[in-house]
């Protein structure tokens, strides 16, 4: 099958840290030479697409922000659609806070020495390094004070790093979620319905003709749906034992990126 689009995970499948992991320029040349264009979508809500392309380019991967598609971008364009002009409290870091002023948004930063002066409309939670006690205290009177609906940026609970795996956006969602009593209004980020939208419209392709290839089974395979050829790489957080537990069946299960030429050729098994 010629494939018209491949989406790409990034942390996990090209990189973990800021290292490029083994087999990925393999992969990607396969891509490249079958003129297959490709979209890294990472649900990292912390970078734009500028730093994230950076990010790459360290790690010996030449992408142009227009191939790079984040969480902070699926969030921006969830809010736009759904809160428009309204006033965002974030619990969050100042690379995500950057992205939605630059967008728009007036944004009141989650901090530790009580509720905010001024008020707000919708509570956006992601990940944050400084998450302490106090910050969960301070979010979680705010919300429920102002009766504030919760948007998170990504699901991740834990994200592949250099010595291990850490806790993620999806950890700190769901503290502030079992604190205040109250389900997320959505949580974007793979597998969200919008970032799959954005995701297919850059690449101008219909589901049936994309690829999507990843480490995660509930965030990049769930976000290939039963339309998409979903490839689950072990080079990530995906373990044996992930993938039996799982509800979510990839259609080929290889060992690094540098096997989806296999798969592009038809000689992989599923």
């Amino acid at each position: 099958m010629q494939f018209q689009g491949a989406i790409l995970d990034v942390d996990g499948t090209v990189v973990r840290g800021e290292e490029r992991l083994p087999g990925a320029a393999e992969g990607l040349a396969a891509l490249a030479s079958r003129s297959i264009p490709r979209l890294f979508v990472s649900n990292n809500p912390t970078r734009p697409a500028t730093a994230y392309a950076e990010k790459l380019r360290r790690a010996g991967v030449d992408a142009a922000p227009s191939e790079i598609l984040t969480a902070g971008a699926s969030t921006v364009a969830y809010l736009g659609r759904h809160h428009t002009g309204e006033t965002v409290y974030l619990v969050g870091e100042r690379g995500l806070r950057e992205q939605l002023e630059s967008a728009g948004f007036d944004v009141v930063v989650a901090g530790r020495h009580g509720n905010p002066e001024r008020g707000a409309d919708v509570a956006v939670v992601s990940i944050d390094r400084e998450f302490d006690y106090d910050t969960l205290t301070t979010a979680v009177r705010t919300i429920r004070t102002e009766e504030l609906p919760v948007v998170g940026t990504d699901p991740d609970a834990v994200i592949p790093a250099a010595a291990g795996d850490v806790p993620g956006s999806g950890s700190m969602i769901a503290a502030v979620a079992d604190a205040v009593e109250r389900e997320p209004e959505a949580v974007l980020g793979k597998p969200h319905e919008i970032t799959r939208e954005l995701a297919l419209d850059r690449l101008d392709c219909d589901p049936a003709d994309c690829l999507v290839v990843g480490d995660r089974l509930d965030t990049d395979i769930a976000l290939g749906g039963e339309q998409m050829t979903t490839v689950l790489v072990r080079s990530g957080v995906a373990d044996e034992s992930r993938i039996e537990r799982s509800s979510v069946a990839p259609d080929y299960v290889v060992d690094s990126l540098a096997d989806v030429r296999a798969v592009l050729d038809g000689d992989a098994g599923e």
